[in-house]
This record gives C-alpha cells, structure tokens and sequence, in this order.
C-alpha cells in the first residue's frame, strides 16, 4: 500500500511542476521521492518508473493544453482562432515551460492515440476550415502551425531573441499576420 497521501494524480501533479522548476530532462522517481521526503521504493506502487512518471506528465501537460485550447477557440474563426490557439501554445509554455517540453514527448503509437494529442490536430483542423483548405493541404499546413508555433516558442524559452529588437510580441504578432495571409492564399498544387 502506498504511503497516506500519496497517489499517481498527485504524484503526477508534483512531477509537473518540478519540471516546470528544474526542467522536464531532470524529472525522475527518485527527485520526486526527495520532493515527497520519502524512500523511492513508495513511489513504485503508483508508477513504474521515471520513464512512466514523464509519460504521466506529457499526458498531463497535453490535456491541460488542449482544454486551454478548446476554450480560446469557443466562438472563433479564421485569423482570430489562429491568434487564440498559437497564444494558448505560447501562453502555456511561458508558464509552465518544463510541462511544454513534456508535451513535445513522443508517446509509444498507444499511448499517443489514448491521449489528448488527436484533440489538438482537430483544433487545428477546425481553424483551418476558416480558410477552406482540403487534403492534403490541411495536413500540410497543420504541421507548418506545429513548426512555427513550437519554434518559435522554444526559440524565445531558449533566449534566442532576447539579445535583439524588436520586442517578441510584436515579432509574433508579425508572424501571425503573416501566416493568416499564407493560409487564406495557400499556393496550389502543381
């Protein structure tokens, strides 16, 4: 039986935000037994290992996301859900950079399709239909969202942009005018 208090929610939880402290790479069993101030053998009755404790937390951190997510894009369209999602991204990495990094986990084909993952396809998917593209260049364009929205946010996490005008925002900002534009005059295919 597990020590009084201890469960895999909150373990899970306590998991999250030491990666949020010290960086989702550093998350172990035994750095959140010293968290708990408790033997590593008590935390085995709630996960297996630190490879299943940081699978725990990339669910985690991708549920969090795409409830974010669902309730930005309640209502929006077009250029305005294309802003509401890419700051969601944004937004959370920002605040919870070590849960972000765990997202970016790749989940066995399993675990992956269980998860909240196909959930954030499908809200890129919906704001794509704002812009009328079909497959395969709805799939084409998911993952240029991917790209741009993850890049640039672990560029700017990384302090690639701190040494330099202008402001991140408004370079963001830029970036998004700049992708509404790209999607609402999508070149054809050859």
């Amino acid at each position: 039986m597990g020590r009084v208090g201890l469960s895999t929610d909150r373990l899970v939880r306590a998991g999250a935000e030491l990666a949020d402290e010290v960086g989702f790479d550093q998350v172990t069993v035994s750095a959140l037994a010293r968290r708990f101030d408790v033997k590593v053998a008590s935390l085995y009755s709630h996960v297996k290992n630190s490879d299943d404790l940081r699978t725990r937390i990339a669910l985690l951190a991708l549920e969090e996301l795409a409830d974010r997510g669902d309730l930005a894009l309640a209502g929006r369209a077009g250029k305005d859900a294309l802003t509401a999602l890419a700051d969601v991204y944004r937004d959370y990495a920002r605040e919870h950079p070590g849960r972000y990094a765990a997202a970016q986990l790749r989940l066995d084909p399993e675990a992956a399709a269980a998860s909240a993952g196909p959930r954030h396809a499908g809200m890129t998917r919906a704001i794509l239909r704002g812009y009328d593209l079909t497959e395969p260049d709805q799939t084409h364009a998911v993952r240029l969202l991917g790209s741009v929205f993850h890049g640039y946010v672990t560029l700017e996490l990384g302090g690639g942009f701190s040494h330099s005008a202008p402001d991140t925002q408004e370079t963001w900002t830029r970036i998004l005018d700049a992708l509404d534009t790209l999607l609402r005059n999508w070149p054809p295919t050859n």
